[in-house]
Order: structure tokens, then C-alpha cells, then sequence
């Protein structure tokens, strides 16, 4: 799974308004709307606040993935947020998030879904690589870091 192919420079936001956790779901669904990436912002929007509603997708390490399965999504895609100041996301390790990644699918994509979201957490396991992506200021940034790993990952 490479995220380059679900991910495009238009749906990272850097930073984000809004300074609570339904804000910035609600904010990563709407430029997946922006981008075309998503016909129905709400049914995506009840989606992902259900699920999160069940258990935090706060997964420790100062990031969130916040992710839902709806028919408002065509294909799998994904969205990048970087809040302004680390806000609570209810996280496994209770410490505040400074990077969420709102991973969207179509109902019948459950095994795209699953690969998408391992992907994203062998990623963010590296300290190095997760503070690079938290210190970046610019949407393109975070593009050219995921750029940089899938491509020596590829190169593998």
C-alpha cells in the first residue's frame, strides 16, 4: 500500500481551525469534499464520529486516525491535518495530538482500509519520520515527507 496513491498535496491541511476533536473531523471531511474525493460530507461525517465514538482512534505518539466507511466515498482517500496547538483527542497514552490522518473508504474496501491504516501506523512509528511530519509548517512539506519514504520504500 502505497498512501501516495490515496493521498493528494489538496487534502493536507496545515493548520487547521478547527481546535476540537469533532471540528477536526468534521474540517478533513470537508477538503475531501473540497477535493472531490467524497460526494457525501456527512454521511462520512456520522461515519467517522460513530466509529470514534466507540473507541479513540487517538493511538498514542501525538497522532489520531480517525477513519470510516461510507457509500459517500468512492475509493479509498485520505486527509492530513495538523492542528494549530496539540488538541485532546481522548488518546490511549492521554497526551494531546499534533497530527491526524482521516483515512475515508467505500463500505466494500475493507481489506484497502485495513492495509491503508497499518501503513500509516508503520510510518508513524519511527520517532524520526513522526517528528518530522510534526514539525513541518506547509502542506507540501508533509506531502514531500510521504513522498520521500514511499519512494525508498518502493525502491525496496
Amino acid at each position: 500500500m502505497n498512501l501516495l496513491d490515496i493521498l493528494s498535496p489538496d487534502c493536507i491541511a496545515v493548520p487547521l481551525k478547527a481546535t476540537d476533536k469533532r471540528g477536526v473531523i468534521n474540517e478533513l471531511v470537508d477538503v475531501l469534499a473540497e477535493s472531490g474525493k467524497v460526494t457525501n460530507p456527512e454521511q462520512l461525517k456520522d461515519a467517522v464520529w460513530t466509529r470514534e465514538s466507540t473507541r479513540t482512534t487517538g493511538i498514542g505518539h501525538a497522532l489520531a486516525i480517525p477513519h470510516g466507511k461510507c457509500e459517500g466515498v468512492n475509493d479509498l482517500t485520505m486527509a492530513i491535518g495538523k492542528p494549530a496547538e496539540p488538541i485532546d483527542f481522548a488518546s490511549i497514552d492521554g497526551k494531546p495530538v499534533k497530527l491526524v490522518v482521516l483515512l475515508a473508504s467505500p463500505l466494500d474496501r475493507t481489506s484497502d482500509h485495513i492495509q491503508a491504516l497499518a501503513r500509516i501506523s508503520r510510518l508513524m512509528y519511527s520517532e524520526e519520520f513522526r517528528e518530522k511530519m510534526y514539525n513541518a509548517e506547509k502542506p507540501q512539506e508533509i506531502y514531500d515527507l510521504l513522498h520521500q519514504v514511499e519512494t525508498a520504500s518502493a525502491a525496496n
